[in-house]
Formats: C-alpha cells, structure tokens, sequence
C-alpha cells in the first residue's frame, strides 16, 4: 500500500496541483482499495485525502484541494480544527471509551449542550449515537413509542440514511431500496416544498390511505440534501406544523445536514420560525467525529424507560469533547461567517447563472448549503469532475445539482477562489455543450 507524507506540503496558493488528476499514487491506491473494500460504497470521484487543514485537503500525491464539500458537509470547524484537536487530544489522554451503559460526564455534558441549544421552548432531553441514520432510527422508534400510533410521514426526494428504517423514509433515488425490500411497514411519502403540496394530506393521506389518529409522526428535512438542496416555500414548515397541532402527529426535524450553523442558525427549521417535537443531527455536530443525536421534548423523552433504546458507542468521550468545543465554535463567529460568506457565494453564482442561462437552471439555499441545478445529470456530472481537475472539491446532489457546502471557516478569499474556478468549470463544460 501506497504511504502518505508526514504532514501537510505548504503552498502560498491552493488549489495547487502538482501531478495529473489522479495522479500516480492515487491510481495505485484506487487499485488497492478495489481489492478490499465493499463494492457497495458510493465514491464520487478519485481524490485519495490524506490530510487536511482548515478549507484545504492534500491527496496521496501532494495535490492540495479547495475543499467545497466538507466531507459531505461534516467538517464545519475545518480540517483538523486546531481547538477540536486539542480537545480530542486531552480526553484520549484520560478515558476513550466507557459504554453508555454507566455515568460518563462527558455524554450527561453533551446532552445538556444540546438542549440548551434546542429551539423548542419545553426544556429537551437528548440520546447520542454514533451517526446520523442512528438518530433518525432513534427518533421514529420514540414516535412510535410516545404516541402509541404506528405510521410515519416522509418525504419525495427525502434522505434520511441506509439503515432499515432510516432507508425505508429516504426517497430521494429508487435505488436507495432496490433488492432490500421488504423495507419498514406505515411508512408513506409526500410531495415537498410547496404550500399547495399540503392538501395531499387531507385530500389523500387521511382521506384514502391511513386516518390521521393512526400518523405518528412527519419527518422532514427543512432543507432536502441529497435530493437536490431544496429550499422549500415560505409557509410550507409553518404548514406542516400546523397539520402536526391538528391531529396530534409530532414534527420531527431531520437537521443531519442542514443543522449545525450551516444555514447561519444553529437548526434550519429555525430560518422559518417553526419549533419541532424531536430533532435528528450528526455531521457537523462533531467536526467529523462519530456523533449523532436526536434531541425531544421531555414530556415525550420521558415516556420511555430503560432499555427501550440504547447504544455501546454513542456517546464516546473523544466525539463529546469534539461537539462541545464545535458548538463554542459555532456560536462563537462560525454562524455568522455561514451567512457572510454564504452571501458571497450565492452571489458569485447567479453571475455564472447569468453568464450560462442555458445550462445553469438554478442556484438555491441558505448560508453555506447552496445548490447549483443544471440542465442535465449528464452536465452536472461533468462540472463536478471540470471542478475536480482545477483543484475544487465540490459534489452533486440528487440527478442534476451540484452542492456547494465548504466548512464554515471559509475565508473571503478561498469563496472567491472557489468561484472563479467553478466558473471556470462551467465555462469548459457550456463550451462543449
């Protein structure tokens, strides 16, 4: 197998790149990994990452990247958080591990933090886990226990994870199910976005397929990820809300993406005021350690006792002591940065949209979470590999958007770079039409 480099090469500029894309320790890599690894994994294209530092990722080869996608929108501190390190580094050095089983002061500490957090106003309990398709098992299987009911409500173009239940909620490609059936019974799917979507509820859910008594909870990403980062309309969250007050379903609010200061506030449902019943996070909430998490209303967390849900793992003290300083860091200027330069990059993209009607359809979202729709899958495809190949690691999102979801360290000066050379990615692909 191929070795890395001690540390970090130094370049004044980055992107740099030194060798062809991939270059020759990338290819042997990749031809390592194809002996060993599951063929199930998804890989975008073949960066080989070795270390990172803030908004940059340094390949096998001496490549360093612009970094566009955070680890699929995880590393919101940055690469190797200097302040993240350190505490990962203090806490390995007194306990790595101890189940969740018994009294780890980290785990209550945590719990604590994200109830102080919470933007629901009834004071909140929280169960940790080790990932985001974790959380959102966690917080049906509490839907279903609180409320007695059975049924569940996601969405069309929804992703909430791969394990059994988180899988049987996504429905953002069919082939997220394809040879796993059967998948999770009273799991039903509605149209999202628009304010008019929300007749489907009455007009078809509770009228031809299951009573509204028996719904036990709607689960919704505010923000869609992997269906395309769609920004849903004003009105439609309030409108979901309001179906949940009138019947009795709870709301949850998957924030494994979109949460964590990504969108300028620590939960997105919060750009549009609403206040949920439970809320699923992971990815940014750690930096990039192993956490996850759903977060309740007491009233509901305490409807359940012991060993109705548990966990080995979820909670380690190395993933707690990264989510307590992500969180001081998010509060403490990394929010705001997400709106700045979120504006910054929403406004550099409409001038390429405008430079390339034809091919740019659409460019969405809030703070940090910005998609870029094209014409085609086929023309996203191409923009995200012309990206590559200028040292931009950017990623598409659903069939025919491109994400732009950099760690919320991003400097002025790193968006304005990352513009300049997706433009330029764009430019090579309209070109060739």
């Amino acid at each position: 197998m191929t070795q890395a480099p001690d540390k970090l090469v130094q370049s004044p500029v980055v992107p740099h790149i030194v060798t062809e894309l991939p270059g020759p320790k990338a290819r042997a890599h990749l031809e390592f990994d194809k002996l060993w690894t599951s063929p199930s994994v998804p890989r975008a294209y073949p960066v080989v990452p070795v270390r990172g530092e803030g908004c940059t990722i340094e390949d096998i080869d001496g490549n360093l990247f612009l970094d566009f996608n955070a680890g699929i929108a995880v590393t919101s501190t940055g690469h190797c958080n200097p302040k993240v390190v350190a505490a990962i580094q203090d806490q390995a050095g007194k306990l790595i591990h101890y189940s969740a089983d018994f009294y780890i002061p980290l785990y209550a500490e945590m719990c604590a933090e994200l109830s102080r957090i919470a933007p629901m106003k009834e004071k909140c309990r929280a169960f940790l886990g080790n990932s985001g398709t974790e959380a959102v098992e966690g917080a049906i299987k509490l839907a279903r226990f609180a409320t007695k009911r059975q049924n569940i409500v996601a969405f069309l173009g929804a992703f909430h994870g791969r394990t059994y239940g988180s899988v049987s909620l996504t429905a953002s490609k069919a082939k997220y199910h394809a040879g796993f059936g059967p998948l999770l019974p009273g799991i039903y799917h509605a149209p999202f976005g628009h304010v008019a979507d929300l007749k489907w509820f009455d007009e078809v859910l509770f009228k031809h397929l299951v009573p509204a008594d028996e719904v036990a909870a709607i689960i919704v990403e505010p923000i869609q990820g992997e269906g395309g980062y769609l920004v849903p309309e004003d009105g439609f969250l309030q409108g979901l809300r309001k179906i949940c007050d009138d019947n009795g379903i709870l709301l949850i609010s998957d924030e494994v993406q979109a949460g964590a200061g990504r969108t300028g506030k620590m939960w997105s449902i919060q750009n549009w005021d609403v206040e949920p019943d439970i809320i699923a996070t992971a990815k940014g909430i750690a930096s990039g350690m192993p956490l996850g998490a759903f977060i309740a209303r007491e009233s509901l967390m305490t409807k359940w006792g012991p060993g109705a849900h548990g966990t080995t793992y979820g909670g380690n003290p190395l993933a707690c002591a990264a989510a307590i300083e992500t969180i001081k860091q998010l509060e403490g200027g990394l929010m705001a940065n997400a709106t700045a330069r979120g504006n910054q990059l929403m406004t550099g993209l409409r001038e390429i949209q405008k430079k390339h009607p034809g091919l740019v359809k659409d460019v969405r979202g809030i703070g940090l979470m910005i998609g870029v729709e094209f014409d085609s899958h086929e023309h996203a495809a191409a923009v995200e590999w012309a990206s590559f190949q200028r040292g931009v690691l950017a990623l598409e999102a659903g069939m025919t958007v491109v994400r732009i979801s950099p760690p919320l360290v991003i400097t002025e000066a790193e968006a304005a770079t990352g513009l300049r050379l997706f433009g330029e990615a764009v430019a090579e692909v309209a070109a060739k039409g």
